[in-house]
Protein backbone atom coordinates (compact mmCIF):
# COMPACT_ATOMS: atom_id res chain seq x y z
CA UNK A 1 0.00 0.00 0.00
CA UNK A 2 1.26 3.13 -0.39
CA UNK A 3 1.19 6.81 1.88
CA UNK A 4 0.09 9.85 0.31
CA UNK A 5 2.91 12.14 1.81
CA UNK A 6 2.96 15.77 0.12
CA UNK A 7 1.46 17.38 -2.90
CA UNK A 8 3.65 19.53 -5.53
CA UNK A 9 2.48 22.94 -4.73
CA UNK A 10 4.73 24.93 -7.95
CA UNK A 11 7.96 24.98 -9.49
CA UNK A 12 10.34 26.76 -7.37
CA UNK A 13 13.63 28.90 -9.18
CA UNK A 14 14.36 27.91 -12.72
CA UNK A 15 16.43 24.67 -11.83
CA UNK A 16 13.94 21.81 -11.65
CA UNK A 17 13.14 22.17 -7.84
CA UNK A 18 9.79 21.81 -6.53
CA UNK A 19 7.95 23.07 -3.27
CA UNK A 20 5.99 20.56 -1.44
CA UNK A 21 3.13 20.59 0.85
CA UNK A 22 3.76 18.00 3.17
CA UNK A 23 1.42 15.86 4.41
CA UNK A 24 3.66 14.08 7.12
CA UNK A 25 4.00 15.69 11.08
CA UNK A 26 6.84 18.19 9.56
CA UNK A 27 8.73 19.06 6.31
CA UNK A 28 11.86 17.48 7.76
CA UNK A 29 11.28 14.21 6.93
CA UNK A 30 11.28 14.98 3.27
CA UNK A 31 15.56 15.47 4.10
CA UNK A 32 15.58 11.80 4.97
CA UNK A 33 14.04 10.34 1.81
CA UNK A 34 15.77 8.66 -0.54
CA UNK A 35 12.99 8.48 -3.16
CA UNK A 36 9.57 9.29 -3.78
CA UNK A 37 6.64 8.33 -6.56
CA UNK A 38 5.06 10.74 -8.56
CA UNK A 39 2.14 9.00 -10.62
CA UNK A 40 3.54 5.74 -9.89
CA UNK A 41 7.26 6.95 -11.36
CA UNK A 42 9.84 6.56 -9.23
CA UNK A 43 12.18 9.87 -9.04
CA UNK A 44 15.08 9.75 -6.74
CA UNK A 45 15.43 13.18 -4.25
CA UNK A 46 18.80 14.72 -5.41
CA UNK A 47 18.80 16.97 -2.44
CA UNK A 48 15.91 18.50 0.12
CA UNK A 49 15.71 21.28 2.27
CA UNK A 50 13.15 22.74 4.35
CA UNK A 51 11.35 26.36 5.00
CA UNK A 52 8.24 27.75 6.26
CA UNK A 53 6.84 24.18 7.04
CA UNK A 54 7.29 23.19 3.15
CA UNK A 55 10.03 20.99 1.71
CA UNK A 56 11.82 21.76 -1.71
CA UNK A 57 13.40 19.22 -3.43
CA UNK A 58 15.43 18.20 -6.38
CA UNK A 59 14.19 15.33 -8.11
CA UNK A 60 16.50 13.41 -10.87
CA UNK A 61 14.45 13.84 -14.54
CA UNK A 62 13.13 17.13 -13.68
CA UNK A 63 15.74 19.55 -14.99
CA UNK A 64 14.13 22.92 -15.39
CA UNK A 65 11.23 24.98 -14.31
CA UNK A 66 10.06 23.67 -17.51
CA UNK A 67 9.85 20.03 -16.39
CA UNK A 68 8.76 21.24 -12.84
CA UNK A 69 5.48 23.13 -13.94
CA UNK A 70 4.29 19.41 -15.26
CA UNK A 71 4.47 18.31 -11.61
CA UNK A 72 2.59 21.03 -10.19
CA UNK A 73 -0.59 19.62 -8.19
CA UNK A 74 0.69 16.15 -8.23
CA UNK A 75 1.09 14.03 -4.85
CA UNK A 76 4.08 12.58 -3.34
CA UNK A 77 3.56 8.37 -2.82
CA UNK A 78 5.66 6.47 -1.03
CA UNK A 79 5.43 2.53 -0.13
CA UNK A 80 4.08 2.12 3.34
CA UNK A 81 7.13 0.28 4.46
CA UNK A 82 9.23 3.58 3.13
CA UNK A 83 6.92 5.81 5.12
CA UNK A 84 8.76 7.81 8.31
CA UNK A 85 6.65 6.30 11.25
CA UNK A 86 4.90 8.91 12.48
CA UNK A 87 5.04 10.94 15.87
CA UNK A 88 3.29 9.17 19.19
CA UNK A 89 -0.34 10.16 19.56
CA UNK A 90 -0.12 10.55 15.64
CA UNK A 91 -1.12 8.64 12.75
CA UNK A 92 -1.72 7.72 8.88
CA UNK A 93 -4.84 8.87 7.51
CA UNK A 94 -5.12 4.87 6.14
CA UNK A 95 -3.99 3.41 8.87
CA UNK A 96 -7.43 4.72 10.31
CA UNK A 97 -9.69 4.53 7.41
CA UNK A 98 -12.21 1.85 7.76
CA UNK A 99 -11.57 1.65 11.48
CA UNK A 100 -15.02 0.88 13.48
CA UNK A 101 -15.92 3.95 15.86
CA UNK A 102 -17.60 2.72 18.85
CA UNK A 103 -18.26 5.18 21.61
CA UNK A 104 -16.91 5.13 25.37
CA UNK A 105 -20.19 3.01 26.22
CA UNK A 106 -19.69 0.65 23.79
CA UNK A 107 -21.95 1.68 21.94
CA UNK A 108 -20.87 0.90 17.75
CA UNK A 109 -21.36 3.69 15.34
CA UNK A 110 -20.30 2.92 11.98
CA UNK A 111 -17.00 3.05 10.09
CA UNK A 112 -14.48 5.75 9.21
CA UNK A 113 -15.09 6.30 5.77
CA UNK A 114 -12.73 9.68 5.31
CA UNK A 115 -10.91 12.10 6.93
CA UNK A 116 -10.62 15.77 5.11
CA UNK A 117 -7.67 17.62 6.62
CA UNK A 118 -8.59 20.81 7.79
CA UNK A 119 -7.29 22.80 10.71
CA UNK A 120 -9.40 20.49 12.69
CA UNK A 121 -9.60 17.43 10.95
CA UNK A 122 -13.31 16.46 9.26
CA UNK A 123 -13.96 12.82 9.99
CA UNK A 124 -16.89 10.70 7.79
CA UNK A 125 -18.53 7.82 9.40
CA UNK A 126 -20.41 5.69 7.75
CA UNK A 127 -23.40 4.26 9.69
CA UNK A 128 -26.43 2.09 8.42
CA UNK A 129 -28.80 5.08 7.86
CA UNK A 130 -26.11 7.50 5.96
CA UNK A 131 -23.10 9.60 6.72
CA UNK A 132 -22.50 11.93 9.57
CA UNK A 133 -19.48 14.13 9.68
CA UNK A 134 -17.85 15.33 12.97
CA UNK A 135 -14.33 17.46 13.95
CA UNK A 136 -11.73 15.50 15.90
CA UNK A 137 -12.11 18.46 18.22
CA UNK A 138 -11.01 18.23 21.75
CA UNK A 139 -12.69 15.43 23.98
CA UNK A 140 -14.60 13.85 20.60
CA UNK A 141 -11.98 11.03 19.46
CA UNK A 142 -10.41 9.31 22.91
CA UNK A 143 -7.96 6.45 21.29
CA UNK A 144 -7.22 4.64 18.22
CA UNK A 145 -6.23 1.49 18.09
CA UNK A 146 -4.56 0.78 14.54
CA UNK A 147 -4.12 -2.90 15.38
CA UNK A 148 -7.64 -3.72 15.60
CA UNK A 149 -9.14 -1.22 13.91
CA UNK A 150 -10.85 0.57 16.33
CA UNK A 151 -11.66 4.09 17.54
CA UNK A 152 -13.34 5.21 20.11
CA UNK A 153 -15.25 8.17 20.99
CA UNK A 154 -16.56 10.25 23.69
CA UNK A 155 -20.68 10.21 22.93
CA UNK A 156 -21.15 13.15 25.21
CA UNK A 157 -18.91 15.15 23.14
CA UNK A 158 -19.41 13.13 19.21
CA UNK A 159 -23.94 14.47 20.44
CA UNK A 160 -22.10 17.91 20.74
CA UNK A 161 -20.09 18.34 17.50
CA UNK A 162 -21.66 15.84 15.15
CA UNK A 163 -23.28 17.14 11.91
CA UNK A 164 -26.68 14.47 10.46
Amino acid sequence: MDLVIGKILKPQGIRGEVKVLPYTDGAEVFCDLKRVFIDGVEYKILGARVGDGTAYLALRGVPDRNAAELLRDKELTLPREEAPEPEEGSYYIADVLGSEIVTDTGKVLGTLKDIRQAATDIYTLETESGEILFPAAKGVVLSIDIENKKMTVSEKRFKEVAVL
